[in-house]
């Protein structure tokens, strides 16, 4: 049943990609008009459903959840990190490519996702692998792309999707109710990341010649490994480990965390490619690819992990 709402759920947004994929072809608007967009989901949007995520009640049993999301965060990270290494020589990996293996577009099409299937008091747990995920993106995932060696705490802590996970925890912690009207603010804004972020992803695709984009070399290698090799070695791990069992509601916890993994590269890695590396076509190609395909692949590793 769940694996047919996420099926749903998924076509939904693959609707809103095409959208974003006509303006562009029809001339109405222009690729680059997407930054915009994503700059508003990124500063506005994003910071609001992380935030609301944590207008809920506090619980021990909440609060074990979010321990256990933690955990399957780091591990997931890690192992991520081992295959890569191990990879890295064997496949001659370059850095985008590594950096887009190890890093999944979790806060951006996890959250919608979970808000529409499992419902807004699970987003919680999505924010667990957010801020593993950007804690590491913005240290190793930069210095991977830049090839420096200097590590600065203080951007990744002003980053501002862990300013608002800082914000969103302390309210929870200190059981600090917002206003009704600002978190109703909050929940109304936050509703438009699942359709803005398709939206913006089908404008990038509008934006390139898709035929060059198939035929760039290497781009096949590793949207297989960041579509199928990787999430099935953490649908195995998650349904052998026994750690769903740790908790009543451990199973669906564990789905979110799976769910976070199993996503197309980060569209973060294009925008520090960018700024630090001379290969962010290439990294927009990844993310453009990996994207349109995640669309049948999510379902099926989901339906995986629940048979």
């Amino acid at each position: 049943m769940l694996s047919l709402l996420l099926f749903r759920q998924i076509a939904q947004m693959f609707l809103a990609l095409l959208m974003g994929y006509a303006v562009v072809r029809c001339g109405l608007l222009n690729s680059t008009d997407s930054k915009v967009l994503s700059r508003l989901a990124l500063y506005v949007i994003s910071p609001c459903v992380i935030i609301n995520s944590y207008q809920i009640q506090f619980t021990a049993d909440r609060l074990q959840g979010m321990l256990l999301a933690l955990g399957a965060a780091v591990v997931t990270h890690l192992i991520f990190f081992l295959l890569t290494a191990a990879l890295k020589r064997p496949l001659g990996l370059t850095p985008v490519e590594q950096a887009s293996l190890i890093y999944s577009n979790a806060s951006n099409l996890t959250i919608p996702i979970v808000t529409a299937v499992l419902g807004g008091e699970y987003v919680i747990y999505v924010s667990m692998y957010v801020i593993v995920q950007l804690f590491l993106m913005w240290s190793h995932g930069r210095l991977l792309l830049s090839g420096e060696n200097q590590f600065s705490l203080k951007k990744v802590l002003l980053n501002i999707n862990i300013i608002s996970i800082i914000i969103g925890a302390a309210l929870f912690f200190l059981r600090i109710p917002l206003p009704g009207v600002v978190s109703g603010a909050l929940q109304s804004v936050g509703g438009m990341i699942g359709p803005l972020t398709m939206i913006v992803a089908g404008m990038l695709m509008g934006g390139v010649d898709l035929l060059q984009v198939v035929k760039k070399p290497g781009i096949w290698k590793v949207t297989a490994l960041r579509l199928l090799v990787y999430p099935l070695v953490m649908v195995a791990v998650m349904r052998l480990s026994g750690a769903a069992r740790l908790l009543p509601d451990g199973q669906t916890i564990l789905l979110v965390s799976l769910l976070s993994s199993v996503t197309p590269s980060a569209a973060a890695i294009t925008q520090l490619a960018q700024i630090y590396s001379d290969e962010s076509d290439y990294a927009g190609a990844i993310n453009v690819l990996t994207t349109a395909l995640s669309l049948a692949t999510i379902p099926i590793m989901i339906m995986l992990y629940q048979m």
